[in-house]
């Protein structure tokens, strides 16, 4: 394990495209920004560890399983009530976990994989602005 000092503000990288920013030290606890492609992934260790368990856990499923499944459980392709899956997603923006911006995009899936349209920047206005 490589262990390095750094100060509030600084960076470290990992290879071109990962920075890691010490944004905040309170105490015994340090915030970190992650800066990374959005093909990348970023969870917090035990977020990680549980898709991991959770998707051991759907490998073992035996599609002659499927059919026997308790009435309202969603299936393979099937849509859940609502319409919407269980997972909330953290965008830019967005209170994470209920505490400040998200870090990084990767945090939530992009919205255009979920079918939602970019934001278009708002047009420029002409004239003076209203008081």
């Amino acid at each position: 394990m490589l262990v390095l000092s750094r100060q509030r503000d600084e960076t470290i990288m990992i290879g071109d495209d990962i920075e890691i920013t010490i944004v905040d030290i309170r105490g015994d606890k340090v915030r970190l920004g992650i800066t990374a492609p959005a093909t990348i992934p970023v969870h917090r260790k035990e977020v990680y560890e549980a898709i991991q368990r959770e998707n051991r856990e759907a490998a073992k499923v035996k599609m002659e399983d499927l059919p026997n499944l308790p009435k309202g459980t969603v299936r393979p392709g099937s849509v859940p009530p609502g319409g919407r899956h269980n997972m909330p997603v953290t965008r830019p923006g967005q209170a994470h976990e209920g505490k400040g911006p998200a870090a990084h995009p990767s945090q939530g899936t992009p919205p255009q994989q979920q079918g939602v349209p970019p934001k278009e920047p708002p047009a420029p206005q002409n004239g003076p602005s209203p008081a």
